[in-house]
């Protein structure tokens, strides 16, 4: 298994330090508002990596935290005449249903900020005892340039951030660049006791503590969203190294971001969906399946029109495992007489594919998490299976084959966390959301099975009036090494 390891800019052969278990550790949301598709994306994601080391064998501890005491969370209490306390748990019961929604499973351990001040407060004065904190008034800060290692995640340097660092209000700073770890308390504010008087964590310090107090000094993986390189993770590392003299992560793992426009989403642009708005109109299986069919680390542009391919997407794999279960239902089947007509659909080679689907999903999987392709793997062997079925098959040791890699597809859609409602319930469902399409989803297997017979046959003509067919009905088709794939044009 190979990993994209942000902090050396490459892959990297996955190794746990302690063989067959897994610590990962991956930043939640800060809760004072309901979660938006972009924070869902994080969430699928990091559940779809510890899905798959599951899978393969790996016992996975899995730490993400929620961050409850923050600025944010203040104003919103404030605004509507309630206790940050309030706030939160209202926020992390949102964030729970929404993300039960979408099938993220909770993680083993979900920490919240408040309840880890004492190892905030040790994690803060281990710094200041060697030299990696200073205190101006009742606020602690952590000194950047007495890091030797400080911009190493980002690939930022010191000097760089110095020339183009704006000058702040803050005048109490040694350096504009260095982090408020501990934030001396105001009126109105959550306060807690400290050697620096009484106060509150700053957002960095929270992840270090809570992360090395249930995963240890070093872990193996870390993970967020692209956005949380710099200067969230940067300054994870800089205050967990200093304070331990250890690496602090092994593997930086990090998502790309959802896009409105090629714009980044976020509450503060004002571009956002949240996950509740996004479910209202659409499957939670169609949206778990939107955000994790590219490669988790590129970006992701949200759309109605996304949405909607990707729902006839999701009724291409449904399609064949609902036929398969009708077929395994009908107890009037009997074997063959004469040799069955579906075996002939498939060359020898594309039989020998469909046995293969196991090794090369996991290969795209242990190829960084590759879910772009994993889902390719499957969708081919759903064509396939798909041509198979045309002929009804009624041979027993067809029948026998076709269930078993239906069988095959459902287990291999567990670490993805799709292909696991029931068919046929799935298929009616999917075929009314996509029932505006000009062709129905199992015309264009067909006229695409029909094209690429045509080039096989170097009949060019016919290839290319099939093209234009299915261009004209809204479909366009993309030639793939794994085979002739199919989305709906945008308006």
């Amino acid at each position: 298994m190979r990993v994209y390891n942000t902090l050396g800019k490459r892959k990297e052969e996955f190794s746990p330090q302690t063989p067959g278990r897994v610590g990962i550790y991956a930043c939640g949301v800060t809760v004072y508002d309901d979660c938006h598709i972009g924070h869902a994306r994080s969430a699928v994601v990091f559940d779809v990596i510890v899905r798959y080391l599951r899978y393969r064998g790996l016992q996975v501890t899995w730490v993400r935290n929620f961050t409850d005491v923050d600025d944010k969370i203040i104003n919103r209490a404030r605004q509507e005449n309630t206790t940050c306390q309030a706030i939160a748990e209202k926020y992390i019961n949102a964030f729970q249903t929404d993300m039960a929604a979408l099938g993220v499973a909770r993680a083993d351990i979900e920490p919240r900020a408040t309840e880890h001040i004492k190892e905030i407060i040790d994690l803060i004065a281990a710094l200041e005892a060697k030299g990696f904190a200073y205190q101006r008034g009742g606020d602690v800060y952590f000194p950047v340039a007495r890091f030797p290692g400080y911009g190493k995640l980002s690939g930022r340097s010191l000097e760089d951030m110095q020339a183009g660092a704006r000058v702040e209000v803050d005048v109490q700073k040694d350096n504009p660049l260095d982090f408020v770890l501990w934030k001396a308390s105001k009126p109105g504010e959550p306060v807690w006791d400290s050697p620096w008087g009484p106060g509150r964590p700053g957002w960095h310090i929270e992840c270090s503590a809570m992360c090395m107090r249930y995963l240890g000094t070093t872990i193996d993986i870390h993970g967020g969203g692209q956005d949380l390189i710099f200067p969230h993770h940067e300054n994870e590392i800089a205050q967990s190294e200093a304070a331990t003299g250890q690496p602090f992560v092994r593997y930086w793992l990090h998502n790309g971001l959802v896009t409105i426009n090629q714009e980044k989403m976020s509450k503060s642009l004002g571009n956002f969906f949240t996950v509740r708005e996004v479910l209202a109109r659409f499957h939670p299986e169609v949206v778990r399946f939107f955000l994790i069919h590219s490669h988790y680390r590129s970006p992701l542009d949200f759309s109605d029109a996304a949405l909607a391919e990707a729902e006839t997407a999701l009724l291409r794999l449904y399609t064949p495992l609902a036929r398969i279960k009708e077929l395994s239902g009908n107890p009037e089947l009997a074997p063959a007489a004469a040799p069955d007509s579906a075996c002939s659909a498939l060359s020898v080679e594309e039989q020998e594919r469909l046995l293969s689907l196991p090794a090369r999903f996991e290969a795209a999987m242990d190829d960084d998490f590759n879910t772009a392709q994993a889902l390719g793997h499957l969708f081919e062997a759903a064509r396939l299976l798909n041509r198979v079925l045309e002929h009804s098959p009624t041979d027993s040791a067809i029948l026998d084959l076709v269930r078993r890699l239906g069988e095959i597809m459902i287990t291999l859609g567990h670490p993805l966390n799709l292909l696991q409602a029931e068919p046929s319930e799935m298929v009616r469902h999917l075929r009314q959301k996509t029932e505006d399409l000009k062709i129905s989803p199992e015309e264009i297997d067909r006229l695409i099975e029909a094209r690429r017979q045509a080039r096989h046959q170097k009949d060019w003509a016919r290839a290319d009036a099939i093209r234009s067919q299915l261009t004209e009905s809204g479909i366009l088709l993309e030639d793939t090494p794994q085979g002739t794939v199919w989305r709906v044009k945008s308006s």
